[in-house]
């Protein structure tokens, strides 16, 4: 196969999947009411011919349309609040999150508050905080994803810095799932091979940690094992060449599966890789990458009988090793680097980060409990390289 896939799923939303889906924006929009939706993008997305030619879309089929870009690349708390002054001074009624897993938590976020009286940390995603929200104030959400990695297209959720305390906190409700998602890998065909890669490993940390996290849950981990393999055969094609549309149609698959599989849980990889984002203001996929074969060997002792049948699976030898061997290569063949040292982060705030870890909404689902020493050791080896 030579070209993009195409489909309508209606799993977990309604996703429009397929090369040229883009053109259905406008026509998607109306179908769920919007007139005047806010487009919510990121800086450098806003520039780009894809993004304009959404804009002019919208325009011309007589939409009130307007872009909002005010966006870093790790979301913080003034992105909504100033996306939330833009939705209201226009009058907007809904948003289409247009971009990488910044751009789709903050406009979901933005649409999640549209309506709300309360300060957006109320609703973070403990116990029932989530019921505190107004559902009626809660406005309609397109989600077009443009890289293939968080999954935030299909999730519930957004992830936003709180400033004060350098903080990644997670905002959930279940009307913050996008009415329509439209998958088009055509808008994914310019990302560069370092956000290709970075992005590609995302969506495998998902789809493992979601495999490992504890607790029965068979039909997530059906989801996670074969985006696993998704990612094995497509992500060094979509690495080596970008305009694979076929490679790059399957990793989009691949990250909205990761997102629909992780409901199970995610852990250790994302409860390290959070706070070093928040600090360090990293890429939070390649920061996940580089954790990776840390938090495998941490865990090993509860998840390896069930990395042995995952290595059958997906095509190698049945054993842990042979998985921990095929991560280490896949990444070394993808640029990614072995240590934290490559992302340019030192051992200075390891002791606010490793009490910032264990308690990270992503460490429960860790298989092998994290507590403050043992983040630390975690930390300390993906500094020095030690597995």
């Amino acid at each position: 196969m030579t070209t993009s896939p195409r489909s309508n799923w209606n799993y977990p939303t309604a996703v429009r999947f397929g090369a040229g889906r883009i053109s259905e924006l406008a026509e998607a929009c109306k179908s769920v009411g919007l007139q005047a939706p806010l487009i919510v993008t990121d800086p450098f997305l806003a520039t780009q011919p894809m993004t304009k030619a959404a804009l002019d879309q919208l325009l011309s089929a007589g939409l009130k349309a307007a872009i909002f870009s005010d966006i870093k690349p790790n979301p913080v708390e003034t992105n909504v609040y100033k996306g939330l002054e833009v939705l209201r001074a226009g009058k907007h009624d809904g948003v289409v999150a247009f971009g990488g897993g910044s751009a789709l938590d903050a406009g979901k976020v933005i649409a999640f508050m549209a309506g709300q009286t309360r300060p957006m940390w109320d609703f973070e995603d403990i116990g029932d905080w989530w019921t505190r929200a107004d559902p009626k104030g809660i406005q309609p959400i397109i989600a077009v994803p443009t890289t293939a990695g968080t999954g935030s297209e299909v999730g519930r959720a957004g992830v936003i810095t709180q400033e004060a305390t350098h903080t990644k906190k997670v905002i959930f409700h279940p009307l913050m799932m996008p009415k329509i998602v439209i998958c088009d890998p055509e808008l994914t065909v310019g990302m560069p091979p370092h956000i290709t890669a970075g992005t590609g490993l995302d969506a495998l940390a998902h789809c493992i940690e979601a495999y490992c996290a504890p607790g029965y849950h068979p039909m997530a981990d059906g989801i996670a094992v074969e985006g696993i393999r998704l990612v094995k055969e497509y992500l060094p094609r979509a690495y080596k060449d970008g305009k694979d549309i076929e490679a790059r149609a399957q990793l989009m698959s691949a990250a909205a599966m990761g997102a629909t599989a992780f409901q199970k849980g995610l852990g250790a990889i994302h409860a390290l890789s959070h706070p070093t984002g928040a600090l360090y203001d990293t890429h939070h996929g390649l920061t996940n990458a580089v954790f990776m074969p840390y938090v495998l060997v941490y865990n090993r002792k509860a998840i390896e009988e069930r990395i042995v049948r995952l290595a059958a699976y997906i095509g190698l030898e049945p054993s842990f090793q042979a998985f921990l061997d095929w991560v280490l290569k896949l990444r070394k063949d993808l640029g990614v680097p072995h240590t934290l040292e490559g992302l340019k982060v030192d051992s200075a705030r390891f002791d606010e980060m490793s009490e910032m870890a264990p308690n990270d909404p992503t460490a429960g689902g860790n298989p092998v409990p994290i507590t403050k020493e043992s983040a630390r050791k975690l930390f300390e080896d993906a500094l020095t390289g030690r597995l």
